[in-house]
Formats: C-alpha cells, structure tokens, sequence
C-alpha cells in the first residue's frame, strides 16, 4: 500500500476502534508493523490492546540512558503482566562519548542545536535501528497531547522513516485514556499521579501545572513549537 492510499485510510477509519485499526495493519502487513512504545500512558494502552489481540507486532523502547527510576521499574512491571517479547534499543557507546566529552553531560541547556543533537544520538539513531525491514510504525500520539501534535492523523507517511505511520488513539481524550486504563488495571509510570502528564529523559523533564499544555513539562526552557526530540518531524 503506497503513501497515496493515505487519505483513504483515514477516511476509511475515523470513527474507527482502536482494536480495529491495529488489527487491520497487523494483517495487512504481516510481520512489518512495529510498536515504538515510550511507556507513556497512551503506549501502555495499545501494549495492553496488542497483548489483547495477540497480533504478531515487534515492540520495543529506546533507552536513552537518562530515563526515570520510575521508567525502568514500569517496563519491568509490563514485561512481567503482558509476557511479551519488549527489546529494549541503546544509543551507540561512542556516539555518547563524544557527545559528551566534547559538549558536556547537560549539552542540551545550553542551545536548541545541543539538544537536538542528544535527542538524534540518544532517540532518533536508535529508532531507525529499531525500524529496519518495517513498514508501518504505531505510536501513541494524539490530539490533546500539545500544540505540536494537533495536527497529525490516524494515518500518515513518516516520511524520515519511509513509511506508514499510524495513531490508533488520535482522537482519543485525556478521560477516554485514563478511563480506560483504569478500567482494565493497565500498569502507568506513577510520575503521571505526581504531574507528570508526559515522560521523557529526566534532565528534560518536569511536572507540570494544573491546566498547563500536556507537553509544557518537556523541554520547558524551549518555546513550544521546538518542543519535540525529532521521532515525530513533520515538515
């Protein structure tokens, strides 16, 4: 299926179930669809949906080295209540050593090209390693995540990546997810209980304000529009 056929899948699924569109991929295109989970609140709905269904989906996670504690202790949690196979993807040892050596252990204070360029070493890298031979790639992006993200689809083509990528839960609310999750006891990071609604490296990281933007706690020295480690550009 080509990139021109990406109007028609979104036409084709926008009062869609999450369950179906996953299902739909998953067959399509058997054995190239992968789930890129930051086991953020969204990727531990579609983890739990994925075990559900039981679909043959590769799944894994970018450690970047400058996680949470509570990061790492929920991907255990997951790995042992869903028993599925989760690799786990590292930056490259020399590509940090260098970075580091020449610019610093924080280099992403100090300018938004620093930054980027810990975001592409320690994410971007990684996750094209964690792409090869796929075709279509899940995330959990939606709408009320943050202005940089309103104006994704269910479906698009990721064009960094030459290939599809799909948001089963774009249209999804903050009360759709958190009901849901709630409802079938799915395992969160318990930094979202302490205003935390979005979760990265912990240097670049912080709580948030009751009615502040969901993604004003990643990168907040940047202005808004910047706020993004690169995974998702969309030019």
């Amino acid at each position: 299926m080509e990139q021109k056929n990406i109007p028609e899948l979104n036409i084709r699924f926008a009062q869609a179930s999450p369950e179906g569109v996953i299902r739909y991929f998953s067959d399509v295109y058997a054995g190239k669809v992968a789930f890129a989970s930051s086991l953020g609140a969204e990727d531990q709905v579609i983890m739990h949906l994925i075990a559900t269904l039981d679909v043959p989906i590769h799944i894994f996670t970018l450690d970047t080295g400058r996680l949470f504690a509570e990061t790492y202790d929920l991907l255990h949690k997951t790995q042992n209540r869903y028993r599925l196979p989760i690799r786990v993807y590292f930056p490259e040892k020399k590509e940090v050593e260098e970075m580091v050596n020449q610019k610093g252990i924080n280099l992403f204070y100090n300018s938004l090209a620093n930054r980027k360029q810990c975001c592409r070493v320690r994410k971007i890298d990684p996750l094209q390693r964690a792409l090869q031979g796929m075709q279509v790639w899940i995330c959990g992006l939606r709408w009320q995540q943050g202005i940089t993200r309103t104006k994704n689809q269910m479906v698009e083509w990721d064009e960094q990546n030459q290939m599809l990528k799909v948001n089963p839960l774009i249209h999804w609310t903050d009360e759709q997810l958190w009901g849901f999750i709630r409802q079938n006891n799915i395992p969160y990071n318990i930094l979202h209980d302490k205003g935390f609604p979005s979760i990265g490296c912990q240097p670049c990281t912080r709580s948030v304000a009751l009615g502040e933007d969901l993604r004003s706690g990643r990168w907040w020295w940047e202005n808004p529009e910047n706020r993004e480690c690169g995974l998702h550009k969309k030019d």
